[in-house]
């Protein structure tokens, strides 16, 4: 799945005017899509505005409580930091 395939999946989710996931690597695509799908379930409120890698780190903003978590698996195991 491309990053424009992933923000069409999910644009019901995405928040008006907002740019939705701007990395390309598949991995981390495939990542976030099984953790959405998951998310969507206990959270049928889920938004998302962004997902972008900034100053070698990962952004994700959406309302879950669970950003921070899914930034730290991203940095640790898909950018290998």
């Amino acid at each position: 799945m491309t990053n424009i395939e992933f923000n069409i999946k999910y644009i019901n989710y995405l928040k008006n005017g907002t740019s939705g996931i701007d990395i390309t690597h598949n991995k981390i695509i495939k990542y976030l899509d099984k953790e959405f799908t998951k998310e969507i379930k206990i959270n049928p409120s889920f938004m998302f505005s962004q997902i972008k890698i900034k100053l070698g780190t990962t952004r994700i903003y959406t309302n879950s409580n669970k950003n921070r978590d899914w930034e730290e698996v991203i940095d640790c195991v898909y950018l290998n930091l």
